[in-house]
């Protein structure tokens, strides 16, 4: 199952395994979530199950403040990290031409390779396009 969300500039994603749990929890579902009353009204949440994400991983992505976008993983239960965004490896010769392109400045360039602060990369890509010698890599899946 995936799950997405997105509120005043923060979004959250989910994917991961769902339990089927029935009708259980249903009265509490409906007294956290008052306006589905109105959406089922009298006996028609008859049709409702509940689910429990029970597996998950994902990311929480806060842009509100353009220059300093938070980004970080979710996981929930025994759900598999992967890792996404972008690494330097070897090779790197620290000329910083990637971090004069890179929108947030989240690279450290005192290091070599130079690190790229993950929970801070918008995963945009220009920091590999610019390296001289390639070695900045896209890993996992964005």
């Amino acid at each position: 199952m995936a799950i997405s969300a997105t509120r005043a500039k923060i979004a959250v994603s989910l994917r991961g395994t769902v339990k089927n749990i029935g009708k259980k929890h249903l009265d509490i579902m409906f007294e956290k979530n008052p306006y589905m009353k109105g959406i089922y009204p009298g006996d028609t949440r008859a049709a409702l199950e509940v689910f429990w994400l029970c597996e998950a991983q994902g990311e929480y992505f806060d842009i509100s403040d353009p220059s300093n976008i938070v980004r970080d993983t979710i996981i929930i239960g025994n759900g598999n990290t992967v890792q996404t965004g972008y690494i330097a490896g070897e090779g790197c010769i620290g000329c910083k031409l990637c971090y004069s392109v890179c929108p947030q400045k989240c690279i450290d360039t005192s290091a070599k390779p130079v690190v790229i602060n993950q929970n801070h990369c918008l995963h945009c890509g220009r920091c590999t396009e610019i390296c001289p010698k390639q070695c900045i890599k896209k890993r996992g899946a964005a």
